[in-house]
Protein backbone atom coordinates (compact mmCIF):
# COMPACT_ATOMS: atom_id res chain seq x y z
CA UNK A 1 0.00 0.00 0.00
CA UNK A 2 0.18 3.10 0.28
CA UNK A 3 -2.98 9.67 1.00
CA UNK A 4 -6.21 11.85 2.96
CA UNK A 5 -7.11 13.17 5.64
CA UNK A 6 -7.52 11.46 8.96
CA UNK A 7 -10.49 10.04 9.36
CA UNK A 8 -12.12 8.72 13.28
CA UNK A 9 -12.89 5.17 13.38
CA UNK A 10 -12.92 2.94 16.11
CA UNK A 11 -10.57 0.29 16.30
CA UNK A 12 -8.90 -1.17 19.36
CA UNK A 13 -6.15 -2.91 17.80
CA UNK A 14 -4.54 0.52 17.11
CA UNK A 15 -4.89 1.65 21.04
CA UNK A 16 -1.50 -0.06 21.82
CA UNK A 17 0.16 2.04 18.87
CA UNK A 18 -2.30 5.10 19.07
CA UNK A 19 0.98 7.72 19.65
CA UNK A 20 3.34 6.45 16.84
CA UNK A 21 1.19 4.88 14.27
CA UNK A 22 -1.56 6.11 11.81
CA UNK A 23 -5.08 5.33 11.93
CA UNK A 24 -7.00 2.92 9.31
CA UNK A 25 -9.63 3.86 7.20
CA UNK A 26 -12.00 1.69 4.53
CA UNK A 27 -8.94 -0.63 2.28
CA UNK A 28 -6.12 1.24 3.40
CA UNK A 29 -3.77 3.46 5.98
CA UNK A 30 -3.98 7.23 6.20
CA UNK A 31 -1.71 9.87 6.46
CA UNK A 32 -2.66 12.50 9.08
CA UNK A 33 -2.51 15.88 7.38
CA UNK A 34 -3.07 19.33 9.16
CA UNK A 35 -5.00 22.04 7.64
CA UNK A 36 -4.39 25.73 7.55
CA UNK A 37 -7.34 28.28 7.94
CA UNK A 38 -5.15 30.77 5.62
CA UNK A 39 -2.38 30.88 3.11
CA UNK A 40 1.08 31.62 4.05
CA UNK A 41 3.80 33.67 2.57
CA UNK A 42 6.21 31.36 1.69
CA UNK A 43 6.02 31.84 -2.31
CA UNK A 44 6.42 35.11 -4.14
CA UNK A 45 2.91 36.90 -4.64
CA UNK A 46 2.07 35.80 -8.09
CA UNK A 47 2.04 32.23 -7.10
CA UNK A 48 0.24 33.02 -3.29
CA UNK A 49 -2.75 33.77 -5.36
CA UNK A 50 -3.55 30.94 -7.29
CA UNK A 51 -3.65 28.86 -4.28
CA UNK A 52 -6.93 28.21 -2.39
CA UNK A 53 -6.76 26.52 1.52
CA UNK A 54 -7.17 22.90 1.22
CA UNK A 55 -10.66 21.22 2.41
CA UNK A 56 -11.31 18.37 1.12
CA UNK A 57 -11.05 14.89 2.39
CA UNK A 58 -8.93 13.75 -0.41
CA UNK A 59 -6.06 16.58 0.15
CA UNK A 60 -3.60 15.21 -2.18
CA UNK A 61 -6.39 15.42 -5.17
CA UNK A 62 -6.65 19.65 -4.32
CA UNK A 63 -3.52 19.67 -3.86
CA UNK A 64 -2.97 18.08 -7.63
CA UNK A 65 -5.69 20.21 -9.16
CA UNK A 66 -4.27 24.00 -7.43
CA UNK A 67 -0.74 23.04 -8.79
CA UNK A 68 -1.76 21.78 -12.44
CA UNK A 69 -4.08 25.23 -12.34
CA UNK A 70 -1.16 27.17 -11.69
CA UNK A 71 0.99 25.22 -14.51
CA UNK A 72 -1.45 25.67 -17.34
CA UNK A 73 -2.31 29.53 -15.79
CA UNK A 74 0.97 31.26 -14.97
CA UNK A 75 4.39 28.38 -15.83
CA UNK A 76 6.10 27.38 -19.18
CA UNK A 77 7.95 24.25 -20.08
CA UNK A 78 11.61 24.12 -18.58
CA UNK A 79 9.44 26.09 -15.19
CA UNK A 80 10.56 24.31 -12.30
CA UNK A 81 7.84 24.03 -9.54
CA UNK A 82 8.76 25.71 -5.92
CA UNK A 83 9.91 22.85 -3.33
CA UNK A 84 8.08 20.63 -1.20
CA UNK A 85 8.12 22.74 1.63
CA UNK A 86 7.21 26.16 -0.24
CA UNK A 87 4.23 24.30 -1.14
CA UNK A 88 3.34 22.96 1.96
CA UNK A 89 3.99 25.67 3.86
CA UNK A 90 1.89 27.74 1.41
CA UNK A 91 -1.46 25.44 0.87
CA UNK A 92 -1.49 24.75 4.57
CA UNK A 93 -1.21 20.37 4.45
CA UNK A 94 1.89 18.03 4.60
CA UNK A 95 4.79 17.39 2.20
CA UNK A 96 3.00 14.04 2.33
CA UNK A 97 0.72 15.24 0.63
CA UNK A 98 2.61 17.27 -1.78
CA UNK A 99 4.38 14.70 -2.89
CA UNK A 100 1.46 12.57 -3.41
CA UNK A 101 -0.42 15.63 -5.70
CA UNK A 102 3.23 15.49 -7.41
CA UNK A 103 3.54 11.78 -7.94
CA UNK A 104 -0.37 11.59 -9.75
CA UNK A 105 0.82 14.98 -12.09
CA UNK A 106 4.00 13.05 -13.01
CA UNK A 107 1.77 10.26 -14.23
CA UNK A 108 -0.29 12.47 -15.75
CA UNK A 109 2.79 13.71 -17.77
CA UNK A 110 2.66 17.33 -16.77
CA UNK A 111 6.05 17.53 -14.63
CA UNK A 112 9.07 15.35 -14.49
CA UNK A 113 12.04 14.90 -11.90
CA UNK A 114 15.20 16.17 -12.58
CA UNK A 115 18.37 15.11 -10.82
CA UNK A 116 19.20 17.83 -9.32
CA UNK A 117 16.86 20.38 -11.22
CA UNK A 118 13.74 19.74 -9.20
CA UNK A 119 10.39 18.89 -10.64
CA UNK A 120 9.93 20.54 -13.93
CA UNK A 121 6.68 21.49 -15.71
CA UNK A 122 7.03 19.34 -19.51
CA UNK A 123 4.92 20.14 -22.62
CA UNK A 124 1.63 20.25 -22.51
CA UNK A 125 -0.05 17.91 -25.02
CA UNK A 126 -3.97 18.09 -25.98
CA UNK A 127 -4.22 14.84 -24.50
CA UNK A 128 -3.24 14.92 -21.37
CA UNK A 129 -5.18 18.26 -20.62
CA UNK A 130 -8.23 17.03 -22.03
CA UNK A 131 -8.24 13.45 -20.46
CA UNK A 132 -5.73 13.43 -17.41
CA UNK A 133 -8.14 11.21 -15.30
CA UNK A 134 -7.49 8.08 -18.18
CA UNK A 135 -4.30 8.99 -18.28
CA UNK A 136 -3.61 8.60 -14.62
CA UNK A 137 -5.59 5.36 -14.27
CA UNK A 138 -3.64 3.57 -17.29
CA UNK A 139 -0.38 4.16 -15.28
CA UNK A 140 -2.18 2.85 -12.51
CA UNK A 141 -2.87 -0.08 -13.73
CA UNK A 142 1.01 -0.59 -15.10
CA UNK A 143 1.95 0.05 -11.48
CA UNK A 144 -1.01 -2.84 -9.85
CA UNK A 145 1.95 -5.79 -10.66
CA UNK A 146 4.83 -3.93 -8.83
CA UNK A 147 2.71 -2.77 -5.84
CA UNK A 148 1.72 -6.84 -5.55
CA UNK A 149 5.15 -7.45 -6.53
CA UNK A 150 6.06 -5.48 -3.29
CA UNK A 151 3.88 -6.95 -1.38
CA UNK A 152 5.06 -10.49 -1.80
CA UNK A 153 8.48 -9.08 -0.75
CA UNK A 154 7.56 -7.42 2.16
CA UNK A 155 4.11 -9.26 3.75
CA UNK A 156 5.30 -12.67 3.78
CA UNK A 157 8.93 -11.67 6.07
CA UNK A 158 6.05 -9.46 8.17
CA UNK A 159 3.99 -12.67 8.93
CA UNK A 160 7.50 -14.48 9.68
CA UNK A 161 8.26 -12.07 12.12
CA UNK A 162 4.74 -11.41 13.68
CA UNK A 163 4.69 -15.14 14.44
CA UNK A 164 7.93 -14.76 16.75
CA UNK A 165 7.32 -11.02 17.99
CA UNK A 166 3.33 -10.99 18.69
CA UNK A 167 2.20 -10.30 21.91
CA UNK A 168 -1.01 -12.03 23.48
CA UNK A 169 -2.69 -8.81 23.23
CA UNK A 170 -1.81 -8.30 19.69
CA UNK A 171 -2.87 -12.15 18.53
CA UNK A 172 -6.22 -11.05 20.42
CA UNK A 173 -6.67 -8.11 18.27
CA UNK A 174 -6.47 -10.43 15.15
CA UNK A 175 -9.08 -12.77 16.42
CA UNK A 176 -11.59 -9.74 17.13
CA UNK A 177 -10.68 -8.58 13.42
CA UNK A 178 -11.66 -11.85 12.02
CA UNK A 179 -14.70 -12.17 14.45
CA UNK A 180 -15.98 -9.19 13.00
CA UNK A 181 -14.73 -9.67 9.04
CA UNK A 182 -17.08 -12.93 9.50
CA UNK A 183 -19.55 -11.22 10.89
CA UNK A 184 -19.80 -8.71 8.12
CA UNK A 185 -19.35 -11.45 5.81
CA UNK A 186 -22.69 -13.38 7.38
CA UNK A 187 -25.06 -10.21 6.70
CA UNK A 188 -23.35 -9.54 3.81
CA UNK A 189 -21.67 -6.29 4.09
CA UNK A 190 -18.35 -5.07 2.85
CA UNK A 191 -15.05 -6.45 4.49
CA UNK A 192 -12.55 -4.41 2.98
CA UNK A 193 -12.25 -2.25 6.19
CA UNK A 194 -11.20 -5.50 8.43
CA UNK A 195 -9.06 -6.98 5.22
CA UNK A 196 -6.84 -3.62 5.95
CA UNK A 197 -6.85 -3.96 9.78
CA UNK A 198 -5.98 -7.12 9.64
CA UNK A 199 -2.93 -6.88 7.65
CA UNK A 200 -2.06 -3.53 9.27
CA UNK A 201 -2.32 -5.67 12.56
CA UNK A 202 0.08 -8.18 11.56
CA UNK A 203 2.82 -5.35 10.34
CA UNK A 204 2.04 -3.67 13.73
CA UNK A 205 2.99 -7.58 15.45
CA UNK A 206 6.34 -7.13 13.60
CA UNK A 207 7.46 -5.06 15.98
CA UNK A 208 9.00 -2.11 13.38
CA UNK A 209 7.59 1.33 13.04
CA UNK A 210 9.12 2.30 9.61
CA UNK A 211 7.50 -0.85 7.97
CA UNK A 212 4.26 0.82 9.12
CA UNK A 213 5.48 4.17 7.26
CA UNK A 214 5.84 2.44 4.29
CA UNK A 215 2.12 0.93 4.20
CA UNK A 216 0.80 4.01 5.25
CA UNK A 217 2.61 5.33 1.65
CA UNK A 218 0.99 2.88 -0.37
CA UNK A 219 -3.22 3.55 1.00
CA UNK A 220 -4.53 4.71 -2.06
CA UNK A 221 -3.33 1.27 -4.34
CA UNK A 222 -3.55 -0.71 -1.82
CA UNK A 223 -7.37 -0.02 -1.07
CA UNK A 224 -7.74 -0.24 -4.58
CA UNK A 225 -6.61 -4.14 -4.94
CA UNK A 226 -8.35 -4.94 -1.86
CA UNK A 227 -11.45 -3.37 -3.83
CA UNK A 228 -10.94 -4.91 -6.88
CA UNK A 229 -9.95 -8.71 -5.54
CA UNK A 230 -13.48 -8.54 -3.03
CA UNK A 231 -15.63 -7.51 -5.42
CA UNK A 232 -15.02 -11.12 -7.41
CA UNK A 233 -17.69 -13.46 -6.15
CA UNK A 234 -16.44 -16.23 -2.93
CA UNK A 235 -13.43 -13.76 -3.12
CA UNK A 236 -14.07 -11.88 0.42
CA UNK A 237 -15.04 -15.60 2.14
CA UNK A 238 -11.73 -17.16 0.48
CA UNK A 239 -9.75 -13.88 1.69
CA UNK A 240 -11.17 -14.61 5.42
CA UNK A 241 -9.87 -18.13 4.82
CA UNK A 242 -6.72 -16.82 3.79
CA UNK A 243 -6.51 -14.57 7.24
CA UNK A 244 -7.10 -17.77 9.18
CA UNK A 245 -4.85 -19.32 7.95
CA UNK A 246 -1.96 -16.64 8.77
CA UNK A 247 -3.54 -16.25 11.81
CA UNK A 248 -3.23 -19.89 12.91
CA UNK A 249 0.55 -20.10 12.10
CA UNK A 250 0.99 -17.17 14.24
CA UNK A 251 -0.71 -18.14 17.33
CA UNK A 252 1.60 -21.61 16.88
CA UNK A 253 4.41 -19.22 16.81
CA UNK A 254 5.26 -21.05 13.61
CA UNK A 255 7.76 -18.59 11.31
CA UNK A 256 8.02 -20.44 8.18
CA UNK A 257 4.07 -21.66 8.14
CA UNK A 258 3.13 -17.70 8.77
CA UNK A 259 4.98 -16.91 6.00
CA UNK A 260 3.89 -19.49 3.31
CA UNK A 261 0.13 -18.39 4.34
CA UNK A 262 0.70 -14.91 3.72
CA UNK A 263 2.34 -15.72 0.49
CA UNK A 264 -0.50 -17.69 -0.92
CA UNK A 265 -3.31 -15.09 -0.03
CA UNK A 266 -1.15 -12.24 -1.82
CA UNK A 267 -0.93 -14.64 -4.83
CA UNK A 268 -4.13 -15.35 -4.82
CA UNK A 269 -5.21 -11.45 -4.73
CA UNK A 270 -2.67 -11.02 -7.53
CA UNK A 271 -4.22 -13.73 -9.56
CA UNK A 272 -7.80 -12.21 -9.50
CA UNK A 273 -6.65 -8.29 -9.57
CA UNK A 274 -4.05 -9.26 -12.52
CA UNK A 275 -6.38 -11.63 -14.10
CA UNK A 276 -3.64 -14.53 -14.45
Amino acid sequence: MIPGVLHSRPSTFLKSAKNNCPRLDNGGILHLVHLADHLGAALPPILSSEFEAIRRNKVYEDVARQIERLILKKLRPGDKLPSERELAETLGVSRSSIRDAIRSLELMGMVEPRQGAGTIVREITSNSVANPLANALKHKEELMGELLDFRLMLEPSLASRAATHASADEISEMEDILKRQAEKLRVEESTIAEDSEFHYAVALASGNSVVLKVLDTLMDLLRETRERSLQVEGRPQKSLAGHNRILAAIKRHDAEAAKAAMRRHIEDVEEIVLKK
